[in-house]
């Protein structure tokens, strides 16, 4: 067991109050890398895969997953639950809890998402380069929308669809560390990815590849928003949203509910100087089709078992544990910044 095993805050903090300061400076943990994950099925191949005996409990993380496990070698293990409030919530209280010095952590998101088959497939691992933010816009129903309009989405402050927003939260988008993402996308590309027999037999509904091809590792863009959309029509509108907000920089490949979120937390994190923001790596695995494939309606689609989940969560672990490791076991350059090579 490490130092700090299954302490709470205010212990530690009763402690703190009782002898010198320095005691106190000594509990704080300086992880090397700590991966964010979002549910216990992201988590478990984590802990499974690594001896995470470092317990670490933090007031304000949700009470299924009250914990940060971590383990002698600088990794860092942490569980937001699912959806916006959830993460961005989770992510601040372990920033400010005061247990943990991050500020020179390489932060790794890693969990599962819904993909574009244009541009990956069941089990697939991207990086990401931007997050778009899915939901923080106008939206009229489609029954009322009218008729020259491609659909009833229209930026904050906008007229109609395709207008650039007039006001809005500094939340919409984040661009990451291309450097990073290209960096990670090198370490990674080349790791043996699981898959199933039930994921390639649900891919080749799909007619053109990398829908129906073999899982593979990328960089592209995520999007995020809280409701768990699907089909072809909302993917549609979905990506006419993020070339806008990019200025046609952006290509989503993944969906999925907490990223902007915790990206959020996150730049707060590093205006207060507790982390640095270019070094956050956005890793997304692909564990369902976002949208229908032909001869299928989307609300078949929707509820379909497509065999994505088991390979989608051990491939966010075998591809991020290749990038942690990587960061951790060349720690002498990564603690510089990004290497070149």
């Amino acid at each position: 067991m490490s130092q700090i095993s299954r302490i709470g805050f205010s212990a530690l903090a009763l402690a703190a109050s009782l002898a010198a300061p320095a005691a106190f400076a000594q509990e704080t943990l300086a992880p090397k890398v700590l991966v964010i994950t979002m549910f216990g099925g992201e988590t478990k191949p984590w802990l499974e895969g690594r001896k995470l005996d470092t317990k670490v409990e933090i007031p304000g993380l949700p009470k299924e997953y009250p914990e940060v496990a971590c383990d002698d070698a600088g990794l860092c293990v942490m569980t937001t639950a699912m959806g916006y409030a959830n993460a961005a919530s989770s992510v601040s209280a372990v920033l400010h809890s005061g247990l943990f010095d991050l500020e020179n952590s390489y932060i790794l998101i890693a969990g599962i998402a819904g993909v574009d088959p244009a541009d990956g497939t069941l089990g697939s691992a991207h990086w990401a380069r931007f997050a778009v933010d899915g939901g923080l816009r106008h939206e009229i129903d489609p029954r009322q929308i009218p008729a020259d309009w491609p659909d009833g989405v229209v930026a904050l402050g906008a007229k109609r669809p395709g207008e650039k927003a007039g006001w809005g939260s500094a939340t919409e988008i984040y661009k990451l560390n291309e450097k990073l993402a290209n960096k990670a996308l090198a370490l990674t590309a080349k790791v043996e990815l699981a898959d199933s027999d039930e994921a390639k037999a649900y891919r080749a509904a799909y007619k053109t590849a990398p829908g129906n091809a073999a899982p593979a590792v990328s960089i592209c863009d995520t999007l995020s928003t809280d409701t768990y959309w699907h089909g072809s029509m909302t993917a549609k509108s979905m990506g006419d949203w993020v070339s806008l907000l990019t200025e046609g920089a952006g290509n989503y490949c993944t969906t999925q509910m907490e990223d902007n979120a915790t990206l959020t937390s996150l730049q707060r994190g590093a205006e207060a100087g507790l982390l640095q923001f270019d070094r956050i790596a956005l890793l997304r695995t692909a564990s369902n089709f976002d949208r229908e494939p032909e001869g299928m309606t989307a609300a078949e689609s929707l509820s379909a078992k497509s065999g994505g989940f088991g390979p989608a969560t051990a491939n966010a672990y075998r591809v991020g544990s290749k990038f942690a490791d990587a960061v951790i076991e060349g720690w002498a350059e990564w603690e510089k910044g990004v290497p070149a090579q």
